[in-house]
């Protein structure tokens, strides 16, 4: 495949390791260069199969705009732009193109919320929760994306609907790549969760596996529904 990598960041180069060693042709274009999505034009999107997202949330939805506007498959790992999931899933919707979105595209990680939907059975019995996430100090968002989904699957998994059943606090500390932690207590015992990354090799593999899923496909995925197809 032909793949358009925006963002030079940590996770975009090693979106760009994995996908050449996979044998895909990818190019990369940085944030300075794209300013407003100044590079995304006809002309440097013709023949791209699929555009891979891993900006900053101040950039991503027009990113998103410009590439599915032009009918281009797209796989956005950005987070902190879901205020503006119905708009965008509209006008995957209305182009006709794939679209996969992610908190995170690691496996671990959705494995990790397979577990966590399970322990949410907890809060039925008498058990309060918190949510602890844990990032390098230069992440745009707090809380995470991946902790926000988090805190939405075990809400799903419980009934519980209230924001004080399922606190999430957030730490800003040297160079963690990523850590996320459920606890879950009782008068009688406590529960711990946790998922460490150690490198960021899972988002990015995750990433270009969705790509090579999505090629040819049509509609709007969220990566925790499709992994396990990949």
């Amino acid at each position: 495949m032909k793949i358009l990598l925006l963002g030079r960041g940590r996770t975009g180069s090693l979106v760009a390791e994995v996908a050449r060693q996979r044998s895909h042709d990818i190019r990369t274009v940085g944030t300075a260069e794209n300013a407003r999505g100044a590079a995304l034009t006809a002309d440097n999107l013709r023949g791209v199969d699929v555009t891979i997202d891993f900006t900053t949330p101040s950039c991503v939805v027009t990113n998103i705009e410009a590439c599915v506007s032009a009918g281009k498959n797209m796989i956005v790992g950005t987070t902190g732009w879901y205020g503006e999931l119905d708009r965008v899933r509209k006008l995957v919707e209305s182009h006709g193109t794939g679209f996969v979105y992610a908190a995170n595209f690691s496996v671990g990680v959705n494995l990790f919320f397979d577990v966590a939907r399970a322990a949410a059975a907890a809060l039925q019995h008498e058990y309060s929760g918190q949510i602890f996430e844990r990032h390098h100090a230069h992440k745009k968002d707090a809380p995470s994306g991946t902790a926000i989904a988090l805190q939405r699957i075990i809400r799903e998994g419980s009934g519980k609907e209230t924001e004080k059943d399922l606190e999430i606090t957030s730490f800003r500390e040297g160079d963690v790549v990523g850590m996320h932690e459920v606890v879950l207590d009782s008068s009688a015992d406590r529960i711990y969760l946790c998922h460490d990354a150690k490198s960021r090799r899972g988002f990015a593999d995750g990433a270009v596996r969705a790509a090579e899923w999505l090629a040819g496909k049509k509609g709007f995925y969220d990566f925790r529904d499709v992994w396990r197809k990949l």
